[in-house]
């Protein structure tokens, strides 16, 4: 498949930049006196920004409470140029909302779509009703995809593939989020597979077409909202399992749930792409080598439970799940 063509989007107070080197724009974009936010990994994907910015924040370990937490006060420009995956952008997000007016400039690493969503945790300490902040600028460069093993690309291609059955099936879903997931599925399979069986070769991956999948489907969550399968998803990464695996073990086994909800979303997708959506996501889930939620032991999957059925988030995907529904797709992912 050739590549995705580089483009710029004008989306109400956002900007978006699509394309190769496009991490690059930060200097023609961002008035000088920025911060750079990143890992150590992420930030050395990065060396040009790095000359450029007036400060480096590595971002602690933790949850993105915590480590907003303990950036809060030691970050003073006017914008964070964040560079990395969900848990990167999502602090950018946090301290943005915990210091307004500073703005957030975000370049993702991975295809967790955080870059195109207000979704995020607070810092400790900051009211739960504060708005939330999406990024002012994304510049989505698929080259920084390059650096990540097989294993990690396909945790967080599931993650991406989530966010676009989701939006179809919530009931927050509209015509415009449907055909952007449609299409960011459609993407990802491209960038993914370069032949109809769902086998990994040396045409694969195609970096821009997955980078343009995962911005797609980023915009469709972030239009209608997440429900079940991201909720149980969290539940699960929140006990150390990693998100992108934890999207990976449980999506063959959401997706049935999110289509009795809602058959005619996820037939949507599957009419796009010409595929069942449970037979995409195992493939992914086999060539992300992610390992079955047993290894989790029972009682940390008993807490997941509690955890997921204390979120809102399940209303927007009625009927709200039960715990013996949530318990069943567990087990089938155990």
């Amino acid at each position: 498949m050739m590549a995705a063509e580089p483009f710029r989007w004008r989306d109400g107070e956002r900007l978006i930049c699509f394309g190769r080197a496009s991490r690059l724009l930060v200097e023609e974009l961002v008035e000088p006196g920025w911060t750079l936010l990143g890992t150590s990994r992420s930030i050395g994907q990065v060396p040009e920004l790095v000359q450029s910015a007036d400060d480096v924040k590595l971002v602690p370990s933790g949850s993105v409470e915590m480590a907003s937490a303990e950036l809060a006060g030691t970050v003073s420009t006017k914008a964070l140029v964040a560079v990395g995956g969900g848990k990167v952008i999502d602090v950018a997000k946090a301290l943005a909302a915990a210091a307004p007016p500073c703005r957030v400039v975000a370049i993702p690493t991975t295809l967790s779509g955080a870059e195109m969503t207000a979704f995020h945790r607070h810092t400790h300490g900051v009211p739960a009703e504060t708005a939330r902040v999406r990024p002012a600028i994304v510049l989505n460069d698929p080259e920084l995809l390059a650096s990540d093993s097989t294993e990690l690309l396909m945790g967080s291609a599931a993650n991406a593939l989530a966010h676009a059955v989701e939006a179809t099936v919530t009931v927050e879903r509209n015509p415009v989020s449907d055909l952007a997931a449609a299409e960011g599925v459609r993407r990802i399979l491209a960038g993914l597979y370069a032949t109809d069986d769902l086998q990994l070769d040396e045409r694969a991956p195609c970096y821009s077409q997955l980078g343009l999948g995962a911005l797609l489907c980023g915009y469709a969550v972030g239009s209608s909202g997440f429900g079940l399968h991201h909720v149980l998803a969290q539940a699960v990464a929140s006990t150390g399992f990693g998100h992108g695996p934890a999207n990976a073990a449980l999506l063959p086994h959401t997706i049935p749930a999110l289509r009795l909800r809602c058959p005619e979303g996820v037939g949507l997708i599957e009419s796009a792409i010409g595929m069942n959506l449970v037979t995409l996501a195992s493939a992914i889930a086999r060539d992300s080598g992610t390992p079955r939620l047993r290894t989790l032991g029972a009682g940390v999957i008993d807490d997941a439970v509690d955890a997921a059925l204390s979120r809102p988030q399940l209303e927007i995907t009625p009927p709200r799940a039960t715990r013996e529904e949530i318990e069943e797709i567990y087990r089938a992912a155990w």
